[in-house]
């Protein structure tokens, strides 16, 4: 299988959008990318602006390739927001999280109208939860929900498998760093090759993320690792938003060079610089000025 990042944290914008190219199958997971509305008091700066538009207009042009999309859950850096084009949805397969279970209240609502606008498109619409299907010899499976982080309020997400010719991925979607095992259940069960996922957020270190929920989620992280089933780890997202990311997760690194696990972001696999717009903003006001 061929892996390629179309907008990830380490790439620019909110986002865990990925394009999985299988003999049988394109899948596109997460189509959507947003801003951090404010950031050190800041709104997004015009250079963070021109990178969503950037990454969209990839998203789109993807998508129009992509036999089926895969939506995790309702987060605007997830899929696409009111007021947004989805005519490039036309004609599409669309997996998505249920709408109508273990879902919060503003997800519920977000998924309603997305589900009306899709009405209106000639689309497949399918409930993905805790499902398994084949396209080919493409084999996708689901998990069942899992919480978004360590706080049922913030609603449920869904850990999506790929599995074609005995290579498996997976894509955690939102656990903020696997602080459950419910979130590492999935995981541990089917063993795969590549893990791409979120890492915790350590930028609402002391205010969203408690320091006694960040050591669960290293200890998580680092069980996985040393199963030894993993060859490759993509650790990106929230943990992208932290400038001090590579020091708040340093025993998760040298724990994977121990075992042989190759650990980098979604820009670094994509042979790109990390850009981290939203962590930098302060720093593109500075430089480069624009309206605050």
């Amino acid at each position: 299988m061929r892996v390629r990042f179309l907008a990830f944290d380490s790439m620019g914008t909110r986002s865990m959008c990925t394009l999985v190219e299988a003999d049988d199958a394109r899948i596109i997971i997460d189509p959507g990318a947003a801003l951090g509305p404010w950031r050190y008091g800041l709104k997004p700066h015009p250079i963070e602006l021109e990178k969503l538009r950037e990454h969209k207009r990839a998203i789109e042009h993807e998508a129009s390739e992509a036999d089926l999309i895969i939506i995790t859950h309702y987060h605007y850096d997830h899929f696409p927001r009111p007021g947004e084009d989805i005519g490039w949805l036309r004609g599409k397969r669309i997996l998505l999280k249920d709408a109508e279970h273990m879902i919060n209240f503003s997800q519920k609502v977000r998924s309603r109208i997305f589900l009306e606008r899709l009405r209106k498109l000639d689309v497949r619409v399918e409930v993905a939860d805790s499902r398994e299907l084949r396209i080919g010899g493409c084999r996708i499976r689901f998990s069942n929900p899992v919480e978004h982080g360590d706080d049922p309020k913030l609603g449920y997400v869904l850990e999506v498998l790929i599995e074609e010719r005995g290579e498996k991925l997976i894509h955690s979607s939102d656990v903020e760093g696997f602080v459950s095992k419910d979130q590492v259940k999935f995981i541990l069960d089917n063993r795969p090759d590549m893990l791409i996922c979120d890492g915790p957020m350590t930028y609402m270190l002391g205010y969203r993320l408690k320091d006694d929920v960040l050591r669960e989620s290293i200890r998580n992280i680092s069980e996985i690792i040393g199963r030894g089933f993993l060859q490759e780890m993509i650790l990106d997202h929230h943990l992208l938003r932290d400038l001090e990311w590579r020091s708040r997760v340093r025993s998760v690194m040298d724990w994977a060079d121990v075992c042989g696990v190759r650990i980098c972001t979604a820009a670094a696999y994509m042979g790109l610089n990390e850009n981290l717009l939203e962590a930098n903003r302060k720093k593109l006001y500075e430089e480069f000025g624009g309206k605050a």
